[in-house]
This record gives C-alpha cells, structure tokens and sequence, in this order.
C-alpha cells in the first residue's frame, strides 16, 4: 500500500489559511491602534521570541492532535523538566547534563503517556490528566513548593543571547519548525503520523505496528517539551513549580487555530505557527493594554472556543 494512501487528507489545509490569518492581522491592528508602541521594533521581537517555548509545544501537538489524540500533561511536564534541569545545572555547573536531565524527564512521561493511550487504551483526554496530576505532584516534591535558583549566567545566555543579530530563542524555533517541517511532510514516520488519525486501519493492513509509533510521537512531544525547559528556565532565572502550568491549552488553542482537526488526520505545521503567533499576540496586546492575568485566561479559553468552532465547520464542509 503507497504513502499517498495513507495520507489521503494532507491536500485539503489550504481552507484553514484565512482564518488564523484574519484573526492574526485583526489582532494586530486591534492592538496597534489600542496601544501605539504595539508595533514598535522592539515588541515585535518580543513578541517573537516569547512565543518561541510555546511554538515547541505547539509542534509536537499537532502531531499528537493529527493522531486524535491530545496531551493535557505538556504543561506541568514542561515545568517539572525545567525544575530538573535548574537543579541539576546548580548542583553541577553543566549545562549539557541539566538539559539531558529535562529531556530525560519529557521522554518517560511521553512513553507513559504513549502506553497509556496506545497499549491500555485509554482515551489521551483520561490518561494524560492523570500525568498532568503526577507532574505537578513531582514538581512540587522535587522543588519542595520553592523556586530553583541561582541560575548560572551561562543559562541566562540562551535566552538573551544573538547569533548574526537574531536573538537565540528565534533560532531554535526557527530550527524545531524545520525539523517538524520535515518529519511530517517527508518522511515515513509523517505519512504514518497523518495515517494513524486518518486511516489507522490502513496502516494495520499494511503490516505497520501503529502502537509503537503513537508511542514515538507522544515521546516526542515530552522531549521537545525538555528542550522548552531550557528556554523557559533561562528566561525566568530559576525554576518555578507552577511556571507552565496551563501552556498546553495554548497549545492546543493554537493548534486548532492553525487548521489542524482533531480527527481524520489533517494538520498543517505552518497554520500552527500562525496560530502560536496569533496567541503570542494576544497575550502580548493584553499585556500592554495592563488586562488582568484572570482575564488574559479567559480571552484564551474563548480562543479555544473560536477555534473548535472553526474545526466543527471545517469538518461539516468537508
């Protein structure tokens, strides 16, 4: 059986570009007129360089959504791995050993996850909540409910560092998105990705073994999340038990805003980069306009709401 036939829904992502680019550009200009300095040279990159830990939770999502599946746990795992990864570089100045530390941390949750969903068959909502619990059970344990400080400068430096005039964070977002680019649209493992939401059965006829790979993509999503912890530990100076707490509905809030349905197995990696950076915008505009943090949370939830109903019409048109 070719490719092609297990990956019939790949042609039909172009109808989900004007949304989250009307909302994006609507958005913009929102802001721009609320606050005059929305658009100065120097938002705009922090605009871009905040949203670079959520673009790499925002990636592995849509892999794990393309799979109709969904990872409630990406969150406290993103902040139980950036716990590990400040103690670790504390407790022994290295840099390399603290971010192994945090991908190992993302992988067993990942597998966990995976297992769960893939070999006991528990639907991804129930099995990654309970996760979600265990992280933030283990992040508050591990931290004893207090902050991780006194970060090295050498950690600080990811995040406020250039390479050629680019801040650093952009540049690994920049380089998550080509390889996810690239995984899912020429490789195997993507046709399979687009297969397992879409036509699992084919994969089943072809000889294929869909649990391993399920396995494979919610593992993937926990070690990307271990490399957001270095970014999200470098630009806070410590680790905090509760620093991500909540990200993953962003995610998935920007996932669904990019195009990416939650069954049959069509997404669309660079509708979720126009998602991350529509929720990216959002956040920043209501911060500079000082909307309360309480608030902030309710304008995404109404975001999710928007882009569920855009997925409910996309699925009653096609």
């Amino acid at each position: 059986m070719s490719d092609l036939a297990l990956a019939p829904t790949r042609a039909r992502r172009l109808p989900a570009v004007p949304g989250v680019a009307v909302a994006l550009v609507g958005l913009a200009v929102l802001f721009a007129i609320a606050s005059p300095g929305f658009l100065s040279q120097g938002n705009l990159s922090n605009i871009l360089v905040q949203s670079v830990i959520l673009l790499l939770l925002a990636l592995p999502m849509t892999l794990i959504i393309m799979t109709e599946g969904l990872d409630l746990s990406m969150g406290a795992v993103l902040t139980l791995a950036s716990l590990v990864l400040a103690l670790i570089v504390v407790a022994t100045q290295s840099l390399v050993l603290g971010l192994l530390g945090a991908i190992a941390v993302g992988l067993v949750f990942g597998l966990a996850n995976g297992w769960l969903v893939a070999v006991l068959g528990i639907p991804p909502f129930v099995a990654t909540l309970g996760t979600l619990g265990a992280a933030q059970g283990l992040a508050l344990i591990v931290s004893d409910g207090q902050s991780v400080v006194g970060i090295p400068r050498f950690v600080r430096q990811v995040y406020s560092g250039e390479m050629a005039g680019i801040p650093t964070p952009i540049l690994i977002g920049a380089g998550f998105y080509a390889l996810f680019h690239v995984l899912l649209y020429h490789t195997r493992f993507g046709t399979y990705v687009c297969a397992l939401g879409g036509n699992r059965d084919a994969l089943t006829l072809a000889g294929v073994r869909w649990r391993p790979l399920l396995i494979a993509v919610y593992m993937l999503g926990g070690a990307t999340a271990g490399v957001a912890a270095l970014l999200m530990t470098a630009r806070m100076n410590a680790g905090h038990p509760t620093a991500a707490i909540g990200m993953e509905f962003d995610a998935i809030a920007a996932v669904a805003l990019g195009g990416t349905s939650f069954e049959k197995g069509n997404g669309w990696i660079f509708g979720t980069l126009l998602g991350v950076l529509t929720v990216g915008v959002l956040r920043n505009g209501l911060n500079l306009m000082a909307v309360p943090s309480s608030v902030q949370v309710a304008c995404i939830g109404a975001l999710v709401i928007f882009a569920l109903f855009l997925d409910g019409m996309r699925s009653q048109k096609s």
